[in-house]
């Protein structure tokens, strides 16, 4: 779909009807702003995939017009699918000095660090973007550096908020620019897209400056050694942890890839404080006095190959967990996860390990406004047009009814979904078609190639198996040479089975004893005869539906 023309558009890529792999744009004639490039990781049915990062089609199409990108902080499902994106498309980027020096991590592993063009703006900048400028300012989050982002187009200002929570009493006393916000508002919002994480959830998120103190106490408590697990990229989190180490007397190692590389560039650029020689490395650590040492790590949502969950199977090479070791898990689970962390918490337990984890422990804090805040960010703002992003579908709606509270007419909000366009034309504003989105699987170095028959295909696999028949036949009359090789992998155990696989065999024999001459010449239908035969015969015996995989030699 082509957008040119004297009007502004805004759409979603990623980021509505979902958490995770945010993606925004919006378009004014022929000038394309795009706001973050996340991803997120897949849940249990895309078996394989290693990311899942937004459909960008559209940007593609229309790769002349895309100016820049725009990044609102430096999370994961803001900046991880930055490096694909940049493999296909390469423009500016524009982001803060934390989040750029995240985004540069990942751009140094993908080899495109000197291609890109990195731009460190802040929120006195200002750029020019074609026919659209763009300001800023300052929000607070569990991450340091982020920005709200204020577009002013000719038919009017849209505001992005980006991830935001007001807190008052900010660990690293980034305060969230409230009369700024007054600013903007009072000079006209036509356009709101304001996050909608936590419009469930009444009241006002606590400060991050709350968890430090519980953090304390927990460390204090610990007569052995002390694990602790959280989101890597909160910034705020690690410096209450280390200041916690410190005040106990404590050294500190560091367990995960994407814990050592945020806490490597975040005490780089100085935001976070690690006093002279408390940092040590794991097999220093476990030399170390079991009440000497704490270990930060990764893992916090279950994932199988970090490093809690080795922790938790006793498989990792360097540390284990012992009896009496006190287990920290800094983080809530993220909806989907909370399976994963339950095993992980089980076999901590098992370990004889002392665990505190959950909404009571008061080791976390949500990094996400709550009802109260979400409506404070409505009234600064007083937008004309409301768009909730960033969540399923039930908090965007429940996002809208805070809208309506606030004074936005019912008729001047819009849930969309991904690839749905909001359009402004002459002071009239509708929702208008789509543009494609949804999205791209990341497998390995693949991107984009994994589609739905390979899923099903490994669905299959994963269900029920497969079972392989190798046929030999002459070249010269098409007649069989020896007895067919049936091999089962995830079916049935051959040894436990050798009826069966007598019965495949002897079914394979007899089918391809039925076909014509001329059916014997083309290996596609012999090979559809023997799937639909062996399928239908395989269901009766077992009710299970293996993958069926003849295998034709003419020898």
């Amino acid at each position: 779909m082509n957008m040119s023309g004297q009007r502004l558009s805004i759409a979603a890529l990623g980021g509505v009807h979902e958490i995770g792999k945010n993606m925004y744009f919006l378009q004014y004639a022929n000038d394309i702003i795009v706001i973050d490039c996340g991803s997120k990781f897949p849940d249990e049915s895309l078996l394989g995939i290693d990311l899942i990062i937004p459909d960008v089609t559209y940007l593609l199409n229309n790769i002349d017009k895309v100016r820049a990108l725009v990044v609102t902080h430096g999370h994961e499902d803001h900046i991880g699918g930055i490096p694909y994106l940049l493999k296909q498309l390469n423009l500016p980027v524009y982001a803060s000095r934390l989040t750029i020096g995240l985004i540069e991590n990942k751009l140094k592993e993908h080899g495109l660090l000197r291609q890109t063009s990195l731009h460190c703006i802040n929120a006195e900048s200002t750029l020019e973007l074609g026919s659209i400028t763009a300001t800023f300012f300052n929000t607070n989050h569990s991450i340091p550096d982020c920005l709200g982002i204020v577009f002013d187009t000719p038919e009017g200002t849209v505001v992005h908020t980006g991830d935001f929570k007001f807190d008052m009493t900010p660990v690293n006393r980034q305060y969230p620019d409230i009369h700024k916000m007054a600013e903007i508002g009072k000079k006209g919002v036509k356009f709101l897209l304001s996050e909608s994480t936590n419009a469930e959830r009444p009241g006002f998120t606590p400060s991050e400056k709350l968890v430090g103190a519980h953090m304390e106490e927990a460390f204090f408590k610990a007569d052995q050694r002390i694990f602790v697990s959280t989101f890597a990229s909160n910034v705020h989190r690690l410096q209450q942890i280390v200041d916690a180490a410190q005040h106990t007397g404590r050294k500190l190692t560091l367990l995960g890839r994407s814990m050592v590389n945020v806490v490597g560039v975040a005490q780089e650029l100085g935001y976070l404080n690690i006093p002279d020689g408390m940092l040590v490395e794991p097999a220093e650590a476990a030399k170390l006095d079991s009440d000497k040492i704490a270990v930060l790590c990764t893992g916090s949502q279950g994932e199988p190959m970090a490093a809690l969950s080795r922790l938790a199977n006793a498989s990792h090479r360097q540390l284990q967990i012992n009896a009496g070791d006190t287990v920290l898990i800094a983080a809530n689970a993220i909806p989907g996860n909370e399976r994963n962390v339950s095993k992980i918490v089980d076999n901590l337990y098992i370990l004889g390990a002392r665990v505190i984890y959950g909404s009571r422990s008061e080791l976390h804090v949500s990094g996400h406004g709550s009802q109260e805040e979400l409506k404070l960010m409505l009234t600064l703002m007083k937008p004309e047009y409301f768009i909730p992003i960033h969540g399923e579908y039930r908090m965007l709606h429940h996002h809208s009814q805070l809208a309506e509270d606030v004074g936005v007419e019912r008729d001047n909000i819009f849930i969309l979904k991904n690839g749905d366009i909001v359009e402004s034309s002459a002071g009239k504003v509708r929702q208008s078609g789509r543009v494609p989105s949804g999205q791209t699987l990341v497998d390995g170095l693949g991107i984009g190639d994994i589609g739905n028959v390979v899923l099903r295909d490994r669905r299959q696999l994963s269900a029920d198996g497969i079972l392989i028949t190798v046929i030999t036949l002459n070249q010269t009359d098409g007649k069989m040479l020896n007895e067919p090789d049936t091999i089962s992998r995830g079916f049935v155990y051959v040894r436990n089975s050798e009826s069966l696989m007598e019965e495949i065999n002897q079914l394979v024999t007899a089918t391809l004893l039925k076909l014509s001459p001329a059916d014997l010449g083309q290996w596609s239908i012999m090979k559809q005869t023997l799937k639909d035969t062996l399928g239908k015969f395989l269901y009766e015996r077992t009710k299970r539906r293996p993958m069926i995989l003849p295998i034709i030699i003419e020898v």
